[in-house]
């Protein structure tokens, strides 16, 4: 196997002995030409597949001609993926580079919003992950990933997830913003019911306070709609993305409704990165292709087909407690811890998943995956919990 030495990284990922060479829509070949079946897309990031040839094309374009200047000056195609966002949401943006980044932009807006009335606090969900820096990580209600590095930024409290009453008795006049993702993804994937989202919604608009949607995962079609949201029927204040918002290039966003956006001024918040030539030309390609191929509407349907042939699966081989999700994110959760087991042994079977926990695994397949490819994932998985679980469910 060629060069894998991490003599020379800091240790903070625990790698798979696997490096690849290419990758083409659900599928990815390794450095020794093994093919493998993909149902994670880079964590929910490659929506369109990887290299898509409309992605390269414009990476290959814009690399040709510019890739940075700084947002000291104007960037026509960050303007113009900015009218494009906005035309789909009615909302303002603000471009970074990642996840954690747009969720700590989130963050400081709902603060600058809330500061003249006296608000500061945000609400959060117990089992919510919404990244590793240190004003997202203060927002993740996981002990796990808090537990090194308190004390965190005050003014965050939590809730059980789906508890309207427990997040009603949580406001209080100094809260400005709750902050959720509509379907827990990095928690195990458990979807907000929509009652409770309705529900949150409703108290937000009533007590002046703001409600964040992290869609950085659910969003740009991987749920069934263009953003999670809509299958809600609610309009948040403030929205975060990234992951496949530009099909592998890192890119993160904002977004705001202009009578919230304008509590920040110039200064108030920056990203050198952020908004450049390359991630924005490769994000209009992306929404280019979910356009055109109408690919949320596909990840509906292919969703259903997957939960489908789980289904199958767990009646074939028992020991499944849930299968759950919204369109392409689906997990299935086991009643024995095997989930880890799983994932190392399916990879050497040519099969990529994700476990979120010893008991669950998670899957994010490429949104423009194969009826075929599902069926073929499936079968590996199968034969996986088979030799796990001995060949229970005979």
């Amino acid at each position: 196997m060629q060069y894998q030495r991490e003599d020379f990284t800091i240790k903070t990922y625990k790698r798979f002995p696997v490096a690849f060479l290419k990758g083409r829509g659900a599928r990815l070949w390794d450095v020794e030409g093994k093919e493998y079946i993909d149902f994670l897309a880079g964590i929910g990031v490659l929506n369109v597949g990887h290299c898509h040839p409309e992605v390269v094309s414009a990476i290959q374009k814009q690399s040709s001609l510019l890739l940075h200047t700084s947002n000291l000056f104007h960037i026509p195609l960050q303007e113009k993926l900015a009218e494009r966002l906005y035309k789909l949401t009615g909302m303002l943006s603000f471009f970074c580079n990642s996840g954690a980044e747009a969720n700590e932009a989130a963050i400081k807006l709902a603060r600058a919003y809330g500061k003249p009335k006296g608000k500061y606090k945000i609400i959060s969900a117990l089992n919510s992950f919404h990244g590793r820096t240190l004003g997202a990580l203060s927002a993740t209600g996981q002990e796990k990933y808090r537990e090194k590095f308190q004390p965190l930024i005050p003014g965050f409290s939590f809730a059980p997830f789906n508890d309207l009453s427990a997040f009603s008795s949580l406001m209080d006049d100094e809260t400005c913003a709750v902050i959720l993702e509509p379907v827990q993804g990095e928690g195990g994937v458990y979807p907000a019911d929509k009652g409770f989202l309705q529900g949150i919604y409703k108290l937000c608009r009533e007590r002046d306070i703001l409600l964040i949607l992290d869609e950085v995962q659910t969003g740009l079609g991987r749920c069934g709609a263009l953003f999670c949201y809509q299958l809600y029927d609610i309009k948040p204040h403030i929205i975060t993305l990234a992951k496949s918002l530009a099909g592998g290039v890192p890119i993160g966003a904002m977004l705001a409704q202009p009578e919230v956006a304008e509590a920040f001024s110039p200064g108030d918040h920056a990203s050198t990165f952020g908004g450049n030539f390359l991630a924005t030309s490769a994000a209009l390609a992306v929404l280019d292709i979910l356009e055109r191929e109408n690919l949320p509407k596909r990840a509906k349907e292919m969703g259903n087909f997957f939960r489908r042939k789980l289904e199958e699966l767990r009646k074939e081989v028992g020991e499944v407690k849930e299968i759950r999700g919204l369109g392409l994110m689906l997990a299935i959760e086991f009643n024995q811890p095997i989930a880890r087991q799983a994932v190392s042994k399916a990879l050497e079977k040519g099969l990529i998943i994700n476990a979120t926990s010893d008991y669950t695994l998670r899957f994010l397949p490429p949104l423009v995956i194969e009826r075929e490819e599902i069926e073929r994932g499936i079968a590996i998985l199968k034969e996986v919990l088979y030799e796990l679980l001995k060949g229970k469910g005979d």
